[in-house]
């Protein structure tokens, strides 16, 4: 589960490093993302050459939770770090555009 504050990795080639969740999106009351869900993102690490600069606010997508999600055949999945994929689409279009090479659907076609 990801809130607000939470610290995660960044599982793509933007050239982030880490992140730090600064809002977790889907209703007022949502307090906790899991896996698929589309969270705004403030850039904490990145590597000089990178596409993104650090202090830069992005959505993102959660690919990776420490915490377990059951499957629909009654497996469990858990990671050792939490994960996150940026999207580099600019922060006023909507979650249900292509968020970069991760699609919200997708992944949660996946898991």
């Amino acid at each position: 589960m990801i809130q607000q504050q939470t610290v995660l990795d960044v599982a793509d080639n933007s050239g982030a490093k880490k992140v730090m969740c600064i809002k977790v999106l889907g209703g007022t009351r949502k307090r906790y993302a899991t896996l698929g869900d589309v969270i705004v993102v403030a850039i904490k690490m990145a590597i000089p050459e990178g596409q993104v600069k650090k202090g830069t606010v992005a959505k993102a997508v959660v690919v990776r939770t420490t915490k377990e999600v059951r499957r629909q055949d009654g497996s469990y999945i858990k990671f050792d770090r939490n994960a996150a994929c940026l999207s580099m689409l600019p922060m006023n279009l909507s979650e249900r555009e292509s968020l970069g090479l991760w699609h919200v659907s997708s992944v949660k076609r996946i898991l």
